[in-house]
């Protein structure tokens, strides 16, 4: 799950919470540092604004420590009263979805993809229901929460945060600022959980978010949670049918891409692509 929630997924062994009260690892303004190395080169943000010109100002002249403290004061530029782009209540980013919000201590204001490039898709498993991923994230001491969330028995999506914020989902702070998180109902350790209808929408809302950012639909830039360097997770786990999924996320791309050309709408949109006819086969 995002970096966060529950027990049973692998992680070190730390106290069981109660009954259907996930578990918390940590508080969102701790988000851990990525080890020197464990990052791939971040790339290049887009031309300067007001935002670049006058926090550039502060790292002018100091070297790779101002390289850090340019990063620091650019995420604290949209905590500043004025400087946030307008939200519109409710609005989503993937036509298809429901807005649940999450609470808002549990992701940063952001002005993505113009202060950090969003550059991969970071697949979490919930280790529980999708009622119960949706109560925990609109839980402000919980301290994460994923973009997304998808429900297994019939593939429905809510949205928790925008794709313009940052999520804490990831639990490396290079990883949450440059990625969309998605959460899917189940537990890892139980494959009948992931379910025809789940894999599909996932695959279309997947598709749809890659087109948007620009996001090669490979391996490298969708990713599941147990790969971002220092994580401590190892959802989605290994009855995750990756070659399936990824199989899915492309034929929904070019599908949605033949509907552009058509005129005909968004993979959300009308019940998406056929990607939804690829059966389990078990």
């Amino acid at each position: 799950m995002a970096d966060d929630v529950r027990p049973g997924d692998g992680r070190p062994e730390r106290p069981e919470p109660e009954p259907g009260q996930p578990g918390r690892e940590r508080e969102p303004d701790r988000e851990r540092e990525p080890d020197a190395g464990a990052v791939p080169a971040a790339p290049a943000r887009r031309g300067p604004g007001r935002r670049a010109l006058l926090l550039g100002g502060a790292a002018v002249g100091v070297g790779a420590a101002g390289v850090a403290a340019w990063d620091e004061l650019s995420r604290w530029w949209w905590r500043v009263p004025g400087n946030d782009k307008p939200r519109t209540p409710g609005a989503v980013d993937y036509r298809g979805a429901e807005w649940v919000a999450a609470a808002s201590a549990n992701w940063r204001r952001g002005d993505r993809p113009d202060d950090y490039t969003v550059d991969r898709v970071i697949i979490h498993v919930v280790q529980g229901s999708y009622a119960v991923a949706l109560k925990v994230f609109r839980d402000p001491g919980h301290g994460a929460a994923t973009h997304y969330v998808v429900r297994g028995s019939d593939g429905h999506v809510a949205q928790c945060v925008r794709e313009l914020d940052v999520a804490f989902h990831a639990g490396n702070r290079a990883y949450n600022e440059r990625s969309v998180g998605i959460e899917h109902e189940g537990f890892v350790d139980r494959p009948r959980d992931f379910t025809d209808v789940m894999y599909a929408s996932s695959a279309r809302l997947t598709a749809d978010i890659c087109a948007r950012h620009d996001i090669p639909l490979d391996r490298e830039h969708i990713i599941g949670h147990h790969e971002v360097p220092g994580a401590d997770h190892t959802d989605p786990g290994r009855h995750w049918d990756w070659d399936r999924y990824l199989r899915l996320v492309r034929a929904a791309a070019k599908e949605a891409a033949e509907a552009g050309a058509r005129g005909s709408g968004r993979p959300g949109e009308s019940g998406g692509p056929s990607a939804s006819a690829e059966p389990s086969g078990g």
